[in-house]
C-alpha cells in the first residue's frame, strides 16, 4: 500500500459535508450532536480497517457477503422488529442495538455487480442473456426490501443496480423494452401492489402536501437569499419542522443559510460526483474499480436528488437521508465503507504496477 497514491482529494471533498452536518445537528440538539460525533468516529475507524483489507485478493468472498446480506433480509421478514409500522430492523440482543440490512445491501450489491462485471466483462455491450444474469442479483434484494415495506430504499437499490449496468454498457434495445414495460406496469403496480400509506404519500405529493412537507416549504421559503440566524430560524427551533436532523435537514440548512447556502451544497455534491465519475472513466478496463467509483457517484446523486426534491415537494416523501449530512449512523458508516473501498482500489501497489499507473 502506497501512501503517495492515497487519494486525499476524496477526503478533502467529503470534509465540508461532515462539518456542515455537525454544525446543523449541534444547533438542533446537543444530544444528537454527541451521537453524531460517535457515528463519525466509528465511520473513520471502519474506514481505516476497510482501507487495509486486501480487497482485490478477496474478491471471491464477495458472493458470500452478498448472500449473507440476502439471508439477513429474509431474517427481517421472519424475525425483524417493527418501528412505526415497518418491519425493517434486526435486533442484536447482547449489544441491544438494531441494524437495518437494507442500508448495507446497496453497498453489497455494488460489490456483487463489480465482481460479476469483473468476471464477465462486456465485449462491447451486454446482450439480453448477460443482462438477465445481472438482473437476478438486482431484483432479489429489490423484492425483499419492498416487502418490508420500504419502497423508497427498494427503488433506490433498483436504480443503482441498473444504473451501473447502463454506465458499463447494455444493448439499447433492452433499455427501450424496459421503458415500454415500465410505462405499462406503473399504473398496475399503483392499483394492486402499493399499500394504502404509500398511495397516500403519492396523492399528497400530487394534490396536497403533507404536514411534514408544508413545514419544510415554510422553512425553505423563510430562509430567503442568505438565511436567518439560529434564534430566528423558528421552524426548526420551535419544533415545527419534523425530523429536522435527518430526513428534512436540507430544509433547516436553507432556513439558516438561504438560497446561497443551498446552492453551495448542491455545487459541492456535483463536484464530488463529477470527480468520482472522472476517476471511473480513467479506469478503463479495470471493471471492478470502475463499477465501484461509478456506483458510489450514482448513489450520492440519487440520495441527494431524492432528499432535496422531497423537501421541496418535487418528489413523494421517502426515508432517504441527505448523504454525509443527515444525522444517522448507518448511512454515514455505509458511505465511509464505500470511500474506503475506493481508496483501497487505487492505493495498492500491485494494482498500480499491473496497470502501468505512475
Amino acid at each position: 500500500m502506497s501512501i503517495r497514491k492515497f487519494d486525499f482529494l476524496i477526503l478533502f471533498l467529503i470534509l465540508p459535508f461532515i462539518i456542515i452536518s455537525l454544525f446543523l445537528v449541534n444547533e438542533i440538539s446537543q444530544k444528537l450532536f454527541y451521537k453524531e460525533l460517535l457515528y463519525i468516529g466509528i465511520g473513520f475507524i471502519v474506514f481505516i480497517i476497510v482501507y487495509f483489507i486486501p480487497i482485490r485478493k478477496l474478491l471471491w468472498v464477495i458472493p458470500f457477503i452478498y448472500w449473507l446480506n440476502v439471508i439477513l433480509l429474509l431474517m427481517v421478514d421472519l424475525f425483524g422488529i417493527k418501528i412505526l409500522g415497518a418491519q425493517r430492523w434486526l435486533k442484536i440482543p447482547i449489544l441491544n442495538l438494531t441494524i437495518q440490512p437494507s442500508e448495507f445491501m446497496k453497498t453489497t450489491l455494488l460489490l456483487m455487480l463489480g465482481f460479476l462485471i469483473y468476471k464477465y466483462p462486456p465485449r462491447l455491450v451486454y446482450n439480453l442473456k448477460e443482462f438477465l444474469r445481472f438482473s437476478v442479483y438486482i431484483l432479489i434484494p429489490f423484492f425483499l426490501i419492498a416487502k418490508e415495506p420500504d419502497l423508497g430504499t427498494a427503488l433506490i437499490t433498483l436504480i443503482i443496480g441498473f444504473g451501473v449496468l447502463f454506465i458499463v454498457g447494455v444493448d439499447k434495445k433492452i433499455w427501450i423494452s424496459i421503458s415500454i414495460f415500465s410505462i405499462i406496469f406503473v399504473p398496475i403496480a399503483y392499483k394492486f401492489l402499493l399499500k394504502d400509506y404509500q398511495k397516500k404519500r403519492i396523492e399528497h405529493f400530487l394534490n396536497k402536501p403533507s404536514y411534514h412537507v408544508k413545514q419544510s416549504l415554510i422553512a425553505i421559503g423563510s430562509g430567503g437569499l442568505t438565511g436567518k440566524n439560529k434564534n430566528e430560524a423558528t421552524q426548526t427551533q420551535l419544533k415545527f419542522l419534523p425530523i429536522a436532523s435527518s430526513d428534512f435537514i436540507f430544509a433547516y440548512l436553507v432556513e439558516r443559510f438561504g438560497f446561497i447556502g443551498a446552492l453551495n451544497i448542491i455545487i459541492l455534491y456535483f463536484i464530488l460526483i463529477f470527480y468520482l465519475l472522472k476517476r471511473a472513466e480513467k479506469l478503463k478496463d479495470d471493471y471492478f474499480a470502475k463499477v465501484m467509483y461509478a456506483g458510489v457517484a450514482l448513489m450520492i446523486f440519487i440520495y441527494a436528488f431524492v432528499n432535496i426534491a422531497m423537501t421541496m415537494n418535487l418528489a413523494p416523501v421517502v426515508g432517504v437521508p441527505l448523504p454525509l449530512i443527515s444525522h444517522g449512523g448507518t448511512s454515514f458508516i455505509n458511505f465511509m465503507i464505500l470511500f474506503a473501498i475506493l481508496e483501497n482500489l487505487v492505493s495498492r501497489k500491485e494494482f498500480l504496477h499491473s496497470h502501468g499507473v505512475k
